[in-house]
Formats: structure tokens, C-alpha cells, sequence
């Protein structure tokens, strides 16, 4: 401590501060590129062991992510999605910039989806998602039961372009559920649907939506950008 009873910060602790501040207040923006570990050293008159360290820090804070060989960029975009309303979701609510593409709606079958909720038939709504760059961030397919209600969404088409507005005038509430995250190369097919090079790496999450009976509400399979989207779970407590 100094005189005045303040604990006094250590360098790396002074550089994740100085860096968390610039991040914080917008002056450095998502998707800006730090400066090097050399540079950083230099400015901040630090080892680059000091900056390694600060750069970790902020990583495990979720405000920037380190690809080797090409540098760190800043992730944080103030923006706090809620998980319980599904990540595509919940980007599209979040104030950041996104826009939605309904790629199709269409009538198919899924033997194991039917087996375990005992649904005959499904409608699937094929989505991508953009971000202000214009670039595809996510790609959807959500698959609903299709009661004699949702039958012929086909042809009619979502109730104002929303296909959660849809679910709400059919009855369909989800009020539990699970999902499962891991990650899948991107293949020929969907390489092309979100613009990138097959064989790519993206997040895979499936979400299966149920209502307070039990019964399917939405089962949804999403590719997710890894630059854009990230996981956070807590656990313990009370």
C-alpha cells in the first residue's frame, strides 16, 4: 500500500486497467485490433511477458480474443445477451446491429424428433443473420411442429416477418428446455450460405424449446460465428 492506504497496482495490472478503460469507453471499438505485444511493450514501458499477462487477463474478461499469428481484437461490443431467449435471438434484440434473411419455409420430417415428442411432421424456417458489415454471423434452421395450425405456414408465411410472433398466435410458449454447444466445420453447402471457405470452424448450437407440458415448442440448429458469439456460464452460489 502507499501512504495514503491505496493498494498500488502492479504493471500488467495497470495495463488490463488502461486497456479495459479504452475498451469500456469506446475508444477502442469492437473489432479493432490491439497493437502488437512489441509496440504495447514500448508504450506501456513494460516486459512483453507484462503485456502476454494484461493480454490473458482481458481474454478471460471477455473483451478481446488472441488469434496467433495475427493479433488481438477487441470483442467486447457493450451489449449483454440473454441466453434464455436463444443467442440468434437474443443478437437480434440486443441493440447490436443485425439484420435477418428468411431463406426459405418449408414442410419436412425428422424420424427422431417425431419418436420423442410424437409430432408426425415439421415446418422448417431457414434463416441467416448479417451483421452492419453486411456480413453473414449466423445461419438457423428452426424446425416447429406442424399442428393444424402451423400446417400451412408454407404458404401464408410468418406473422409479421417474426417467427417468435408466430409461435406466440399459435400457443406455443417455450418455458424450458436444453441446449448443447460444440463446434462443426462448415461444409460445401453452408460455407456458401454464410460466405466463408468450407471447412471452416464455427460454434454448433442445438436448442430444443419445450412448453410447460413437455410438448416441442421449436427445436433449432444454428451455426454461429466464433468472432461474434460466446458462451458464458456461471454455477455455485446460494
Amino acid at each position: 500500500m502507499n501512504r495514503a492506504g491505496q493498494v498500488r497496482l502492479g504493471k500488467r495490472d495497470r495495463l488490463v486497467a488502461d486497456l479495459e478503460q479504452q475498451i469500456q469507453s469506446g475508444r477502442l471499438c469492437h473489432g479493432d485490433q490491439l497493437p502488437g505485444e512489441i509496440e504495447l511493450a514500448q508504450r506501456y514501458r513494460v516486459s512483453r511477458g507484462t503485456v502476454r499477462g494484461a493480454l490473458s487477463e482481458l481474454q478471460r474478461r471477455e473483451l478481446i480474443a488472441t488469434q496467433t499469428g495475427v493479433g488481438s481484437f477487441v470483442t467486447f461490443d457493450g451489449k449483454q445477451l440473454e441466453q434464455s431467449v436463444g443467442w440468434a435471438r437474443a443478437l437480434a434484440g440486443s441493440g447490436f446491429a443485425v439484420s435477418t434473411e428468411l431463406l426459405g419455409i418449408e414442410r419436412v420430417s425428422d424420424p427422431e424428433l417425431s419418436e420423442r415428442f410424437a409430432v408426425d411432421g415439421f415446418v422448417a424456417v431457414r434463416r441467416r443473420r448479417r451483421d452492419s458489415a453486411k456480413c453473414p454471423v449466423s445461419y438457423e434452421v428452426s424446425l416447429i411442429p406442424a399442428t393444424a395450425v402451423l400446417a400451412d405456414l408454407p404458404e401464408r408465411g410468418l406473422v409479421n416477418d417474426s417467427l417468435t410472433a408466430t409461435l406466440a398466435a399459435a400457443g406455443l410458449r417455450a418455458e424450458g428446455g436444453e441446449q448443447w454447444i460444440g463446434t462443426q466445420a462448415l461444409s460445401a453447402e453452408t460455407a456458401v450460405l454464410l460466405e466463408r471457405r468450407a471447412g471452416e470452424v464455427f460454434l454448433h448450437a442445438t436448442r430444443t424449446s419445450t412448453d410447460a407440458h413437455g410438448a416441442l415448442v421449436e427445436h433449432v440448429v444454428s451455426l454461429l460465428d466464433p468472432a461474434r458469439f460466446r458462451f458464458h456460464l456461471t454455477f455455485g452460489g446460494a
